[in-house]
């Protein structure tokens, strides 16, 4: 509250430096807000392609399992699936994008040899597991690109958050004080001037009567 705080002109000057580093602390979380929004609608589109790019890679994948359980038989396919199957080794590392620590997955490389041997299995087994494969790729570019969407939009959030604070409670509450240092000073400067005054004027009087009361006065 402005009324607790001592209406001093040593405070009255550090207020003023406070509203002044305010200012330009909302100033720079705007540039920062700014820049992360722009980066945010540049991975949207990124996104948007990703997910794109994940529907088609899901229909080929299972119209050629669909494929090689008619030709090959659903045992041959589940017994190659197993024999595929392994855990799939995801890079993750840190990008600072503006003063934002967000995470950037890596999809894994997924080489020409394949874990079990190609022979007995059917050339449309083969090509599902190639899609599948293709698959998994879409699945984590998707899951990279979301991940970083995410973060950064928090990140615009708390941005967005520290601004308004900063414009309609902080800066206002400060010029606030400010406001009320001044009318309490320019009122005792005004008081002062005031006293000063008659002070001035009973001097006056008093020299006049002073004056008017010597024997050669007349």
């Amino acid at each position: 509250m402005a009324e607790n705080v001592a209406p001093t002109r040593s405070n009255l000057l550090q207020r003023r430096d406070q509203v002044k580093l305010a200012i330009r602390g909302a100033d720079l979380l705007k540039r920062k807000r700014d820049a992360l929004i722009g980066e945010f609608f540049a991975l949207v589109k990124s996104s948007l392609e990703a997910r794109r790019q994940l529907g088609e890679a899901s229909r080929e994948a299972y119209f050629a399992l669909f494929l090689a359980n008619a030709w090959d038989g659903p045992e041959n396919v589940s017994s190659l699936a197993l024999a595929e199957s392994k855990a799939v080794e995801v890079g993750l590392k840190m990008e600072n994008i503006f003063g934002v620590k967000v995470p950037q997955v890596q999809a894994p490389h997924f080489d020409d040899k394949l874990p079990f041997s190609p022979v007995g299995a059917g050339a449309t087994t083969l090509e599902a597991a190639s899609q599948f494969r293709k698959l998994v790729e879409a699945l984590i570019k998707v899951a990279a690109t979301e991940t970083r969407l995410r973060r950064i939009g928090e990140e615009i959030k708390k941005t967005n958050r520290r601004v308004n604070a900063l414009e309609q409670l902080v800066i206002p509450g400060i010029n606030y004080e400010i406001r009320h240092i001044r009318s309490v000073l320019d009122q005792r400067a005004l008081e002062e001037t005031t006293v000063l005054k008659k002070i001035k004027a009973k001097l006056e009087s008093k020299e006049e009567a002073e004056r008017q009361a010597r024997p050669d006065a007349a």
